[in-house]
């Protein structure tokens, strides 16, 4: 699944994974920038709490964006597919300048809103310039390829990951979240070493990547991005391994990107800010 296809010129929103526990209070650099992004004290932010359980999740993130100074920010109850199909709940995206989906499962996210309308109301707004966040299960629902699950570690192995379909808003890279902090190098190898076409990102907690319409990304945050770079993959394994095997992998690059660096998704170019 491609990112939809913007129309009329206009250019595609940004879309911004979190690698989880941003900073709300102290100095919420993340979300701040998000707000700029979004109109400031204009913008109109949708929070998608689905991925949530805790009911509280929604309100806690409209509190944090109105005390960033967002004139609206209005927590939608999605917890159903049904609730994925309501006019109200479609109508109230339509006035998004950008939205926001929390962290929680990325299972729970994709089995209720995937392939519903909410989900290709939210495609299709980012194709027409409204811009999407999305933090912990939030990030890892937005590649056309999701990480549903996976052991930690490392080092690359045949098990190492498992797939779902994701939103579709990234097509060129496979992401992890809470990167470095829950050891998740492996399985983020062990994804890129299905299909070298797509650039790994793994995003720290309090750290994000974000990415603009040119496809280049700039890490904003006090942690790094791990950038899985497969342009000089001479060969991969995974077709010929077994069981729980080892991957070998010759040829992949690692770039480790810091708050300001950028990476293009599209040349798989790394610069330093």
């Amino acid at each position: 699944m491609c990112p939809a296809k913007t129309v009329d010129g206009k250019k595609r929103g940004f879309v911004i994974p979190v690698g989880g526990a941003e900073e709300r209070i102290d100095d919420p650099i993340i979300l701040q920038r998000f707000v700029k992004l979004c109109g400031g004290d204009s913008a109109n932010i949708v929070i998608i709490p689905t991925a949530s359980q805790l009911e509280e999740t929604g309100p806690n993130y409209e509190k944090i964006f109105s005390d960033l100074g967002v004139s609206v920010a209005v927590s939608l109850t999605i917890n159903t597919r049904e609730d994925a199909h309501r006019e109200d709940v479609l109508g109230r995206l339509e006035s998004a300048t950008g939205i926001f989906m929390t962290g929680g499962n990325q299972l729970r996210l994709s089995t209720i809103i995937g392939g519903t309308p909410v989900a290709q109301s939210i495609r299709r707004l980012n194709a027409s310039g409204v811009h999407v966040a999305g933090t912990s299960a939030g990030a890892a629902i937005m590649p056309e390829h999701m990480i549903a699950g996976g052991a930690t570690g490392s080092l690359p192995n045949e098990q190492g990951v498992t797939f779902a379909p994701g939103m579709g808003l990234l097509s060129k890279a496979i992401l992890d979240q809470h990167f470095s902090q829950r050891n998740r190098l492996g399985r983020l190898l062990s994804a890129v070493s299905y299909n070298p076409f797509a650039s790994g990102l793994g995003i720290c907690e309090n750290t994000a990547a974000f990415i603009g319409p040119d496809n280049v990304l700039e890490v904003v945050g006090n942690g790094s991005i791990t950038i899985v770079d497969p342009s000089e993959i001479q060969y991969s394994s995974m077709a010929e391994a077994r069981r729980g095997d080892a991957i070998t992998l010759i040829g992949i690059k690692l770039h480790m990107l810091s708050d300001g660096d950028k990476y293009c998704l599209d040349t798989r170019k790394a610069f330093s800010k």
